[in-house]
């Protein structure tokens, strides 16, 4: 699925808040990085967050 600009910075500032409050990391961390926010990044890169964009149909 594309994201539009929006819905992209959405789910990663919203990972990053699970992050930065405990949650479990879903890849291996690579060494040396701690900012939640550029975790978060690296996880939507790779498509693993399971957070769900679910859009309304336009007549």
């Amino acid at each position: 699925m594309e994201y539009t600009k929006f819905e992209k910075a959405r789910i990663i500032g919203a990972r990053a808040l699970q992050l930065a409050y405990g949650a479990p990391p879903l890849i291996k961390v690579p060494e040396g990085m701690v900012n939640p926010l550029d975790l978060a990044e690296l996880e939507f890169q790779e498509d693993v967050i399971p957070i769900v964009v679910v859009r309304e149909k336009k007549d």
